[in-house]
């Protein structure tokens, strides 16, 4: 899959990833180095977004959202909109479900990349 980000984007992803939020430090320990059998890349730039983690390989994505943007579902909206028109599924997770319920989303999301034909959700 070609990515077509731009510069800008390209910074800002590695900003985003010297300052990443304690939930999604907490889930790219589960995610790294291929420990769900598939690799995962962390503020990946995309189009004209930056996907909190990204698995191409099942094209999978997965957004962990904190309290802003309980006042941003309609750019949220429209952002898995445009992922799923890419071929992506989006697996949304608060920030406090990752920190309080740190197995079950990595249940989830196992289940999601051993699924064959994943939904799109």
């Amino acid at each position: 899959m070609k990515n077509a980000a731009n510069e800008t984007l390209i910074k800002t992803a590695k900003i985003l990833r010297k300052n990443m939020t304690d939930a999604e430090k907490k889930l790219w320990q589960g995610l790294r180095g291929e420990q769900l059998g598939v690799k995962f890349r962390r503020q990946y730039p995309f189009q004209h977004f930056v996907l909190d983690f990204v698995c191409l390989e099942k094209l999978l994505v997965i957004e962990v959202d904190g309290g802003q943007h309980v006042e941003a579902q309609a750019y949220d909206m429209h952002r898995t909109e445009v992922l799923k028109k890419a071929g992506f599924t989006v697996l949304r997770f608060w920030n406090n479900q990752v920190l309080s319920e740190t197995n079950a989303v990595m249940e989830e999301i196992w289940r999601r990349v051993n699924q064959e034909n994943p939904e799109t959700s």
